[in-house]
């Protein structure tokens, strides 16, 4: 059973920052990559940001320079700092983990790792 849970959105004013932060729980053997998704009324969704458990970082254009994403490892938790909000970041965030459980370890199914989301929180952008 593996869950993820984020927090941290709410309403904020253009300019204003928030940090979602997401975090996984469960029969986790290992989590490949963790990232953050939006989607707006109307809208498809779309990926903000990604990062590996190496390291490695990834950015949707429109959020490049003002959107930080990190990873706290030991945890299994992934933050995203959102600085310079604008009305247009107004969306649901939803967390992702790209990860393997244990059973498909025990399996031998080490690299094969599937999605999880969380339920998503509401990050509102006033102008």
């Amino acid at each position: 059973q593996v869950q993820l849970v984020e927090s941290g959105g709410g309403l904020v004013q253009a300019g204003g920052s928030l940090r979602l932060s997401c975090a996984a729980s469960g029969s986790i053997f290992r989590i490949n990559v963790m990232g953050w998704y939006r989607q707006a009324p109307g809208m498809q969704r779309e990926l903000v940001a990604s990062a590996t458990t190496g390291g490695s970082t990834n950015y949707a254009d429109s959020v490049k320079g003002r959107f930080t994403i990190s990873r706290d490892n030991a945890k299994n938790t992934v933050y995203l700092q959102t600085n310079s909000l604008k009305p247009e970041d107004t969306a649901v965030y939803y967390c992702n983990a790209n990860l393997v459980t244990t059973d498909q370890a025990i399996g031998g199914a080490r690299w094969s790792g599937m999605d999880y989301w969380g339920k998503g929180t509401l990050v509102t952008v006033s102008s």
